[in-house]
């Protein structure tokens, strides 16, 4: 520990341009929080419109100016840029920052005994081309033409045939910043999880969280440089006149496009396909993770099955590189390749339903606590469950080519991701806040926030695949002007209006985040009597984390041992 002795840094290098991991890991939950407010906000907007598309929105035209309204009635290019830019923010500057910048920065080091990251100033300089990335797709709503439009997965030719619209530039550019964010924090991750485990830490021995932010690191290393490579390649293709993605013969407009051609857009739909399947993992590993620790602490009982649910996300990252077509049935693709990609689509709900399996079973004969965390985190096995089930029909050609760019496919997605993953990292604040700030937070307020945003999160989603079954378009920004639309617009309204009251729930949980930062109950070390290395260090842990260099003695999930006085072993603890 005498490394990490040192004069006092003063508060720009300790707080701002900091190396110290907990400090980077709650630069990035913040930052990601408030990107996710933002995203919801934008969210809540859309909703207004496809509830009342008639109605008069001229409250928020003195806010967004001519270039979203017009008479109090939105226009459908800033609707488009509305649902592109929530997307984007929701997955790639809120979720995946949080659960891997916030979460893993704070308590993978820990949970490992490291008295921080292998390489702290690349840590540092992810989150600072992270936040510069965000940013950069924030103020595209600013520059004239508005921000991007073209959706969050910006298909080509669509995105690149308006270059003069500096919105769709902006978003490609701050593309390229996230994706090098990521590909330097997963080199980190990888090496510090190898390298800096304390004595006695076998890989047999890590908690499951710490194997979920493995695989996912492994994920985003393989997974994310072909998505860098397309976005620097579109970025090309709107600046440079180049064709990667443009074709021949590309009439717009009544007019031959002005273009090299010879590019191929279905080139886009492989490359960001490939990165985009196993961010779906990304997004929901570190949540599986979570979830496994709240359990195993509440019901006072290991894990069932450790070894099954780690070989489990290791086959689940391996088969999430081979299943990135059933995205695009819809592309012409020959039956050979379709019935390869429906294979393994089926192959890869095998790991997924071992997992839930085994967590779900790990509550059998359990002293079961139910604080908050371990709410959020009972909550989220229906969830996914959910959206997992929902997602199948979907990885068959027969069924995707009818239910193809509907409302089902935005509810079995959002099933995922946000009843599903939200619920989780919801889990991971109220469990680890004591750790990072010594303090409780309110338990009143936590399950006010916790059956909210239950029975919000299902009003909004589950209309979603009665008006896929319907077969609404997830594109319109009116669904009433035809037939399938009017006959669901009651479900509709419904879904909007829950997406405001889940807005309104997330009030106390704001409330309790800081009001509990000075009045919240002063805990130790082990306010859970938890047994993962994190409950070591002092709670909020020093520079260099821990007093002395902890050393490991047993798995990560000893509790009600037989024969011991305490209903918990920790890892740290020699017997007698």
């Amino acid at each position: 520990m005498s490394d990490h002795e040192h004069h006092d840094p003063g508060f720009i290098r300790k707080y701002v341009f900091s190396v110290d991991h907990k400090v980077i890991g709650i630069q990035y939950t913040v930052t990601s929080l408030l990107f996710l407010l933002f995203g919801f906000g934008l969210m809540m907007i859309m909703r207004a419109q496809l509830a009342y598309p008639q109605g008069d929105f001229s409250f928020l035209e003195r806010i967004f100016g001519e270039a979203g309204f017009v008479g109090g009635a939105m226009l459908p290019e800033f609707y488009n840029q509305l649902g592109a830019m929530h997307g984007t923010i929701m997955v790639f500057l809120g979720v995946v920052p949080l659960a891997v910048g916030g979460f893993g920065n704070y308590v993978m080091p820990l949970q490992i005994g490291a008295p921080d990251m292998a390489f702290p100033k690349l840590n540092m300089a992810s989150y600072w081309v992270y936040l510069p990335g965000g940013l950069i797709m924030l103020s595209s709503f600013f520059v004239e033409g508005g921000a991007a439009q073209y959706g969050w997965t910006a298909y080509p030719p669509l995105a690149n045939t308006q270059p003069e619209y500096l919105g769709q530039t902006l978003w490609l550019v701050g593309m390229v910043f996230l994706i090098t964010s990521s590909l330097l924090g997963s080199v980190n991750f990888i090496v510090t999880i190898v390298q800096l485990r304390v004595k006695g830490l076998s890989f047999f021995r890590l908690p499951f969280f710490v194997w979920a932010q493995f695989i996912t690191s492994f994920l985003l290393l393989l997974a994310f440089p072909p998505l860098e490579a397309a976005g620097v390649m579109q970025l090309m293709d709107r600046v440079a006149g180049t064709s990667f993605f443009m074709p021949d013969g590309l009439v717009i407009g009544g007019r031959p496009a002005n273009v090299a051609g010879g590019g191929n857009p279905l080139l886009w739909q492989h490359l960001f396909w490939f990165l985009a399947h196993p961010e779906v993992y990304v997004l929901i590993l570190p949540a599986l993770g979570i979830v496994g620790e709240v359990i195993a602490n509440n019901t006072r009982k290991p894990l069932w099955g450790y070894r099954s649910l780690v070989y489990s996300v290791i086959f689940l990252g391996f088969m999430s590189f081979i299943v990135w077509a059933h995205h695009m049935f819809m592309t012409g693709m020959g039956q050979t390749l379709s019935i390869f990609f429906q294979t393994t689509t089926m192959i890869i709900s095998i790991p997924s339903v071992i997992i839930l399996t085994a967590l779900i079973l790990s509550l059998w004969g359990g002293s079961i606590r139910f604080n908050v965390p371990m709410l959020f985190a009972l909550s989220f096995l229906p969830m996914f469950g959910i959206g997992g089930l929902t997602g199948l029909p979907l990885g068959l050609a027969a069924s995707d080519i009818q239910l193809h760019d509907t409302y089902y496919v935005i509810g079995h997605f959002h099933f995922v991701v946000a009843p599903g993953t939200l619920m989780a990292l919801f889990a991971g604040i109220y469990y680890w806040y004591p750790k990072a700030t010594g303090r409780m937070m309110n338990e009143m307020l936590g399950k006010l926030h916790w059956i909210g945003t239950l029975v919000f999160l299902n009003g909004v989603f589950i209309p979603m695949f009665v008006q896929g079954l319907a077969g609404v378009s997830r594109r319109l920004y009116d669904q009433t002007w035809y037939e399938h639309g009017k006959e669901v617009q009651n479900w509709t309204v419904a879904s909007s209006w829950s997406a405001w009251l889940l807005g309104i729930a997330q009030i106390p949980f704001i409330l309790n985040f800081f009001l509990s930062l000075r009045a919240g109950k002063k805990v130790g070390e082990n306010p859970w009597h938890a047994t993962t290395l994190e409950w070591a260090a002092p709670s909020p842990p020093p520079h260099g984390n821990f007093t002395s260099e902890p050393v490991v003695y047993r798995g990560p999930y000893e509790y009600s041992v037989p024969g011991d006085s305490e209903d918990y072993s920790p890892q740290f603890v020699q017997k007698a």
